[in-house]
């Protein structure tokens, strides 16, 4: 029981040190360098009426494919939606950003 708490203070130690296991494996924006640029070009296009708001965009594929979002964002002119169907299959949508219209998937 010992040995287990002082491997578990030693992890801990590792990974909260400037350089530890934990800031070698994962930069420091996990979800990628764009991703916040992505974010703001959607909310931005949305607020202006250009983009059609994701939340509609998922909620139309809930209608046509029961299931939830796994992942979702802005990709060019395109959102994707990466789906897990409730059958288990995973679909990628890609959905007109300026229309809604589905592309492909599903």
């Amino acid at each position: 029981m010992r040995t287990i708490r002082v491997i578990l203070v030693a992890a801990a130690l590792a990974a909260a040190l400037p350089g530890g296991a934990s800031a070698q494996r994962r930069g420091p924006d996990t979800l990628g360098a764009d991703w916040r640029a992505q974010s703001d070009q959607a909310r931005g296009g949305v607020q202006s009426g250009r983009l059609v708001p994701l939340g509609r965009v998922i909620q139309m594929i809930a209608a046509r494919v029961p299931g939830r979002v796994l992942d979702a964002g802005l990709e060019g002119r395109n959102y994707r939606v990466r789906w897990a169907a409730a059958d288990g299959r995973r679909i990628d949508f890609i959905v007109d950003a300026e229309t809604g219209q589905i592309l492909s998937g599903g």
